[in-house]
């Protein structure tokens, strides 16, 4: 009897293939579905998915092209905004990521004092203190959770430091993060967005009275106080306050989060290189926009089509969802050599989408780097070689690429 062929992803047409299943971005699968789809149909209309029909936008060249259309291709809560997945419009948090000019423009430029260069120079100190505070606090040649001990922690401990959060409530604000961040689908108890509404029911209440508590104070430097005595959002409905707070505390803590779990899972992964790194810790540097590309926390973004175009010999009509898919654009041999390989000393790190291009590139990109340089100096400068002891658990999501545990034991000199 002759056996049965096992069909794989290669044997199938695209018109079958759904990139958006999460369990391939959990395996690493997704990425064999993102080679095919670069090289043959690099803007591909899928018809059937789990999210109705959607165009992928595959190739890194033609991901910036369609950020840089923003009146074209927009990412407004009131055309579906930011998400594959539609949401219920009376759950939409919205924020300047999920508007367009010029309420993006009016919206960005208040927060944009916390991530000015004096800022980022004032916090360089705060962040290696919070750094080798964690760092301290690490047991030495015994097993530990890196995402528990050391990802959330630093960055936990940062956030608080940029909304001048209590500090004894930090854990609070991973929490939330994770709840914005649930994947609806995963099995948890948050089926649906009213529900991860639910949830957030703390949070809101947080920020509403931390709002209300700034707004009675004088101005200070920190994210709140910026949003509360600033003309154009102290009037802000509880909701768009909320959701601006929401896309702060998750880009400050969700995506940073990651990248430090996912480039120590990278640098054992590829030991060659972190023994390069170990000669010579000034790859430092060119090592952090290197995991940002490897890791790419954020695996897509989502634009609507506002009018009829023709995109690279393809007619995507009025309406239609176009999405971005950031790890696949990483990985595009066009542009960026060897993209399967993990190398600490690219000559064009920074060469990578993942903090998006034009309006919307990621507005802490600087804090975010500054948080992996310094933890990887302060690593380096105790002469530590921290090693991973398994597989890192990966979350249920096609949208943040998120590790939820990865053990690693801390070996010193």
């Amino acid at each position: 009897m002759t056996a049965l062929k096992q069909t794989t992803l290669s044997d199938l047409p695209l018109s079958d293939i759904d990139p958006s299943v999460q369990t391939r971005f959990q395996t690493g699968e997704h990425f064999e579905v993102f080679d095919r789809l670069r090289e043959e149909a690099p803007v591909y209309f899928h018809e059937s998915t789990q999210y109705g029909p959607f165009w992928s936008i595959s190739k890194y060249k033609d991901i910036i092209e369609v950020e840089a259309q923003p009146k074209i291709f927009s990412s407004d809560a009131a055309y579906g905004g930011i998400w594959i997945k539609e949401q219920p419009k009376d759950t939409i948090r919205k924020s300047f990521m999920t508007a367009d000019p010029p309420e993006h423009d009016v919206q960005r430029k208040v927060v944009n004092p916390i991530v000015s260069p004096t800022n980022l120079h004032d916090m360089e100190k705060r962040v290696r203190d919070i750094v080798n505070l964690v760092l301290d606090d690490l047991p030495i040649n015994e097993e530990i959770d890196w995402v528990e001990r050391v990802s959330v922690e630093v960055t936990g401990r940062v956030l608080c430091a940029l909304m001048d959060f209590p500090v004894e409530e930090r854990l609070d604000l991973t929490t939330w993060s994770d709840i914005v961040n649930t994947d609806v689908d995963a099995g948890t108890e948050i089926t649906d967005e009213y529900k991860k509404l639910e949830a957030l029911a703390p949070m809101i209440k947080k920020f509403k009275e931390m709002f209300a508590e700034r707004s009675a104070m004088p101005p200070q430097n920190d994210l709140i106080s910026m949003l509360a005595h600033s003309q154009e959002t102290a009037s802000m409905e509880p909701q768009q306050f909320v959701g601006m707070l929401v896309l702060l505390m998750v880009g400050g803590n969700d995506t940073t989060r990651n990248s430090i779990s996912g480039g120590l899972d990278a640098l054992n992964k590829f030991p060659e290189e972190y023994k390069k790194l170990r000669e010579n810790p000034e790859l430092v540097d060119s090592m952090v926009p290197e995991i940002i590309r490897w890791v790419t926390p954020v695996a897509h973004m989502r634009r609507t089509a506002m009018q009829d175009i023709e995109f690279k010999g393809q007619q995507i009509k009025k309406g239609d969802k176009v999405i971005m898919w950031y790890c696949s654009g990483n990985r595009d041999e066009d542009v960026i050599e060897d993209p399967y390989t993990f190398k600490i000393d690219r000559k064009n790190p920074r060469q990578h989408v993942s903090f998006g291009f034009g309006i919307h590139r990621c507005l802490g990109n600087r804090m975010a780097e500054m948080q992996l340089r310094i933890l990887w100096e302060e690593i380096l400068k105790r002469g530590w070689v921290i090693e991973t002891t398994g597989e890192p658990e990966r979350r249920f999501s096609n949208f943040v690429v998120g590790i939820d545990s990865l053990k690693a034991i801390v070996r010193a000199a």
